[in-house]
């Protein structure tokens, strides 16, 4: 077992008072076998009046509600700890009709996989041509070797840079520019599944690192594949690795714009930018580190 400490803080500041509208956090990790969340607290100025909810792909979304307060900044400060017992990310098996690409899933599994097979992205000759090595391989290409060699191909062309802008960039324009964010690179590798034929999915949340243990992080991207008897697995293009014990999934959508952790609307005079500024610290604890936040 490994114990996290997380710390995310968001800061929207205004040129002038603003009115908030309703702002959606998707901050709270999804817990499961692997993933526990021991502690946690949450601090929002100016004062907020938050709703739960489980969204149809089980992420653990928070409306906040201003009740018409206008401010000049915006604050969302989220302190977690967590217990992740994940150790062993290669210790699964593929039932043998899926072990080469292609592969057909079983009926039951084709309707509920349906939104992950869908491409989101328009056709373009850079991604046909991205593609075609794969589609060229044959039958006899083992599925975990692809998915492996697909991570490994987009870590090794592809040049990881920060990008502050919102959004995510289409395949073909990540593949033109040859740099991009990890949400880029994780919308790359699932839309290169998909159009192979495997189900696949966006995945937010956070990593742990050494980079990350100084703050001044930020969230992260990945994406996940769904294998017949291993289920739901993360591939990670950014570090090329395997997700593992140092990651922590926070949300999960066929889309890979429709999970940031934070999202909201304003209303206030016209030509108004507002900044933003984003701060993750990652710490791993030892056994016997004390809590220092509040359970919500």
């Amino acid at each position: 077992m490994k114990r996290i400490e997380i710390r995310h803080v968001t800061r929207y500041g205004f040129s002038a008072q603003v009115r908030l509208g309703p702002h959606t956090l998707l901050l709270r990790p999804r817990e499961g076998h692997d993933v526990r969340i021991a502690a946690s607290s949450l601090r929002i100025e100016p004062t907020a009046v938050l709703t739960w909810q489980r969204d149809y792909y089980e992420n653990v979304r928070a409306t906040a509600m201003f009740g018409g307060a206008t401010t000049s900044e915006l604050l969302v400060e989220s302190w977690l700890e967590v217990e992740l017992y994940e150790t062993m990310p290669l210790n699964f098996v593929v039932e043998p009709h899926a072990l080469y690409i292609p592969f057909e899933y079983s009926a039951e599994e084709s309707i509920a996989l349906r939104p992950f097979l869908e491409t989101v992205y328009a056709d373009h000759p850079a991604l046909d041509a991205w593609l075609a090595p794969y589609r060229a391989a044959g039958r006899r290409s083992e599925t975990y070797a692809v998915l492996d060699r697909l991570n490994q191909h987009i870590n090794r062309e592809l040049q990881y840079e920060v990008r502050e802008q919102p959004g995510v960039l289409a395949p073909s324009e990540l593949l033109r520019s040859g740099r991009g964010s990890c949400r880029d690179m994780a919308a790359l590798f699932v839309e290169s599944c998909r159009r192979l034929g495997v189900a696949a999915r966006f995945v937010s949340g956070y990593a742990h690192g050494p980079g990350t243990e100084r703050g001044g992080a930020s969230s992260h991207a990945w994406a996940e594949v769904y294998l017949p008897g291993a289920g739901w697995k993360g591939f990670d293009p950014t570090a090329a690795s395997i997700v593992g014990p140092d990651h922590i999934t926070v949300a999960v959508h066929r889309h890979p714009e429709a999970v940031p952790p934070v999202a909201g609307s304003f209303t206030g005079p016209q030509g108004g930018i507002p900044t933003l500024e984003v701060d993750v610290q990652i710490l791993q604890l030892a056994d016997d580190a004390p809590s220092p936040g509040t359970q919500v």
